[in-house]
Parts: structure tokens; sequence; C-alpha cells
């Protein structure tokens, strides 16, 4: 895959997709073995439990970015004039209602559960002749799990800014706080094998309000992008810089005496209008494509550049003064 819509994809960014993708593929790959093996020992601890929902939820990104990427490769076309790239944008979203919606449910299940003093039971298993508590087996499976998220939670960090994705950056943040949840979990464990059995309700509670709040950032992140808030950088930090480079681009042209920007994130890729104050009131159509061309080749992501001729900027628009 060497495009995204329109725009040309660059080495390096060739580069990052190709790594990206075969991250998002072993980390399926990881986490289905995981969800096995937390389904083989997690009882009746309700922390263990919703330790292996989030473990499911957690392929919901990965399978976001994926599918998105069969869409976005296609140009723009007579139907669909700006392209297919809102589609990363829905998966986003998506990814965000879901760990809203279970986030929800499972932090009311275990609010439920420590109100009403529910008593989880964790078991024991005979293993070559021998009687172990399940629970050695729970907290052994737990800290094996966490190994894989150090290491590709740390990869697509470094990706995310690379391609601009957000889906990307937000998979990468959640696998980075991955080791939450695992000592959530253990320490729910070993507080139900000590006696205090509302560790594993309050464990469980916690892992659910970490659910929530992902599912909170990756939906208003979404959201807000798919209202068409001003552009910004991939983690949602800071207005993105491109805009006022832009703005200054266009002010170094001899024929320009003020220019803003009217930038929107498609998803990847950019949707640029240009305003223009010209000096004078005839400006020639070789100038003004000149100006265009000189924006898209700024940056990879600039899929679509409009100039637009006006008397005075819009009210709205970023400057090279005041982004």
């Amino acid at each position: 895959m060497t495009r995204f819509g329109r725009a040309d994809l660059p080495p390096e960014q060739q580069r990052a997709l190709r790594s990206a993708i075969r991250w998002e593929v072993f980390t399926i790959c990881y986490t289905g073995v995981t969800i096995v093996l937390i389904a083989l020992v997690v009882g009746g601890s309700q922390a263990m439990k919703t330790a292996w929902i989030e473990d499911m939820l957690s392929l919901i990104p990965q399978f976001a970015f994926l599918i998105a990427l069969l869409f976005i490769r296609h140009p723009p076309s007579r139907g669909f004039p700006f392209g297919l790239h809102r589609v990363m944008g829905v998966g986003h979203l998506v990814a965000g209602v879901a760990l809203l919606a279970v986030g929800g449910n499972l932090a009311v299940e275990s609010a439920v559960g420590l109100i009403s003093g529910e008593h989880p039971a964790i078991g024991t298993v005979r293993v070559l002749g021998h009687t172990i508590w399940l629970g050695w087996f729970m907290v052994a499976v737990m800290t094996v799990t966490i190994i894989g998220p150090f290491f590709y939670g740390n990869a697509k960090a470094k990706l995310a800014p690379v391609l601009h994705n957000k889906v990307l950056y937000a998979d990468a943040d959640m696998a980075k706080a991955d080791w939450t949840t695992t000592v959530a979990s253990i320490v729910g464990v070993l507080g139900v094998g000590l006696g205090f059995w509302w560790l594993d309700g309050g464990a469980a509670l916690f892992i659910s309000l970490g659910i929530i709040w992902d599912g909170y950032r990756n939906a208003r992140a979404a959201v807000f992008d798919l209202i068409d808030q001003r552009a910004r950088t991939h983690d949602d930090a800071e207005v993105h810089p491109l805009a006022e480079q832009i703005a200054r681009s266009l002010e170094r042209q001899s024929w320009v005496r003020e220019a803003g920007v009217r930038m929107r994130d498609m998803g990847q890729v950019f949707h640029v209008e240009a305003f223009v104050v010209p000096r004078r009131d005839r400006v020639s159509t070789a100038k003004i494509d000149a100006a265009r061309r000189a924006i898209a080749e700024l940056d990879w992501k600039m899929q679509d550049v409009s100039i637009v001729v006006v008397t005075r900027l819009p009210e709205e628009v970023a400057t090279a003064h005041a982004v």
C-alpha cells in the first residue's frame, strides 16, 4: 500500500505503514493467546473476568485500523468526492463507544458485587497429584501477559506520529497502560487468598473505570474530528503546526498581502482551505495554482488544497500571526 486516497506516501511513511500492519497482526495473535490463557484460569474472580473482557475489547482498535486501511487507499470518486478517509475516524468512534458501553456495564456489575458483599470463590486444581490454589495460576498468567504490551505499545507509539494516525496512537496508549490492569487483577486475586474478599471487587471496579476512561478519550477525540474541529496533532495535544506553516508560506508570495487557513483532519490526511487577500485586484490563475502546488508540497498529508481569493479573511481561519 503506497497511497492514502490521492496522497502518495513517501518512503518513510511506507515503511512505517508496513511496520504498523505487522505490529497490529502480531498484537491480534498475541492477545488471542492471552485471552485463551486467562479463560483457562478465570475462575470466580471478578477482577480476572474484567481483565479478560478488557483483553477482548483491546482487539477493537487493531481490527478498526486494519479494516480502515482497506477503504482509505481508494482515491476520491464522484460518489465520495473527498475520498474514504473518514472510515478511520468511524473506526476510532466505534472503538470508543464499545469501550464506554462495556466498561460502564462492568463498572455497575463490580459495584453491585461490592455493595451486596458478594464473596468470590477461587478454588483449587490437581496438578501432578498435588492440590494447588488456582490463584497462583491466575497470578502467573497475568504476569506473563504483560510482557507483550511493553514491546508493541512502544513500537506503535513511535509509528503513530509518522503516519499521523490517531487510532494507532490510542492503541499504543492503551497497550502501554495495560500494566495497571495486570497489577489490579493480581492484587484482587491475592486479596481473596489473604481473606480480603473486597479487593477482588475493588480491582474489578478499578479496571472497568480504566476501560470507561479509554472509551471516553477515544470517543471524544473521534467525534471532535468527525465534526471538523481544527486539525490537531496525532495525540490531540495541540493545534497542528502545519496550519501556521501554510499561512507563512502563502504570505511569502509576492502577490499575497494576508493569508489564513482552515484545515480539517480527514483521518490521516488534511483538507486545506486557504484564504488569500491579494495586493492587487487582479491575480493570475498561474500564480494561484503555483501557490496551491507549493502548499501541497509542504507535507505528504495535504490531500486536498483549495485557495480562495477574498477581500477580507474570515474570522475563524488560522493565520501566521494568531494560530
